[in-house]
């Protein structure tokens, strides 16, 4: 390398930054390859180590997703050849047609999505989005908030699954083009 190119490198916070900002994705991709949710966690955790070991292939941050899907798709398949010991499972060829098609899948669509969630989301009250984000939170949980509230649990858990219909009801709307 010259002295003229500058070397990109990927430091750990950069590291779990890209690949946290683009899990859903790559947890979407792999989803497209392999039919089972342990399956997918375990590829998952594979290729994140992989991706740590060769951290230094990648050239830049702007190219992490076409990389990670790639480390990501030969865990994904080293999986499946699990599965095909255990079940009878679709043909070499179709699930490399099935891979490739997902590779192509555009990120369009989760950004689609990822809009609609902030803009539904946005709408709740500061209450309403607490209770949303309370079961993804380490520091806030449904029960702890029920006591705060001086409400049951209970009360909690329908509410939040209220809420819960209301913002996937709303993120289909705008996601189908009902909405703007």
């Amino acid at each position: 390398m010259s002295d003229s190119q500058s070397q990109f490198e990927l430091i750990e916070a950069d590291f779990l930054r890209l690949f946290v900002k683009h899990e859903a994705a790559l947890r979407a991709y792999a989803r497209a390859i392999v039919p089972d949710w342990d399956l997918i966690d375990e590829a998952l955790q594979e290729a994140s180590i992989t991706m740590w070991q060769k951290r230094e292939q990648l050239q830049e941050a702007s190219g992490f997703v076409p990389w990670a899907k790639t480390v990501l798709r030969f865990k994904c398949l080293r999986q499946l050849e699990k599965l095909r010991t255990q079940r009878p499972l679709l043909s070499e060829d179709l699930l490399e047609t099935i891979a490739e098609r997902a590779e192509r899948r555009s990120a369009d669509g989760l950004t689609t999505q990822s809009q609609a969630l902030q803009t539904c989301f946005s709408q709740f009250s500061q209450q309403h989005q607490e209770l949303l984000l309370a079961p993804h939170s380490s520091t806030h949980t449904v029960v702890d908030l029920a006591k705060r509230r001086n409400k049951s649990p209970n009360a909690l858990y329908k509410l939040l699954a209220r809420l819960r219909k209301q913002l996937n009801e709303c993120v289909n709307l705008r996601i189908s083009g009902e909405v703007n």
